[in-house]
């Protein structure tokens, strides 16, 4: 048994330890608002919190979230609350397709967890490693300066 801590509940699973995080989230929680994108990394839609750091769940093994704290873009806000980039993206009908939103609301949440007022630069490298491929990247930008205010 794997034991961690989800979007603020702890739990236990019974999965190979060598499972990448992205199937527990989604196959055995039903967290299904991280997604799978490339499977190596670098695309962002598998993006979560872990402890705090933007890391990629595709690629990172359920033992390396053992007794660790992991908040998927479900668990941004609490309750049926939405997280303010969360809902600046709804606002400024920042996606198209959807498929790297759940990404990218992580990498903005952390950085605003960790600077309260960040510039356009700062939320431009935040975002860095999170791909559209619908191209709505300033679109996004705009709701997460949004945010900010």
């Amino acid at each position: 048994m794997t034991r961690l801590i989800v979007n603020g509940a702890p739990v236990e699973v019974a999965c190979d330890p060598g499972t990448p995080l992205l199937d527990v989230l989604r196959g055995e929680l039903g967290l299904a608002g991280t997604r799978f994108g490339c499977g190596a990394g670098l695309c962002g839609a598998c993006f979560v919190l872990v402890d705090g750091r933007v890391t990629a769940a595709c690629d990172t093994p359920l033992s390396a979230a053992e007794g660790r704290e992991v908040v998927t873009v479900e668990g941004l806000a609490p309750g049926d609350d939405l997280h303010p980039v969360q809902r600046a993206i709804l606002e400024e009908q920042a996606g198209q397709c959807g498929y790297c939103l759940s990404g990218m609301a992580v990498s903005a949440a952390a950085l605003l967890a960790s600077d309260a007022r960040p510039g356009e630069e700062a939320v431009v490298r935040a975002l860095d490693g999170n791909l559209c491929r619908c191209g709505v990247q300033r679109r996004i930008l705009r709701a997460v300066m949004k945010a900010i205010q």
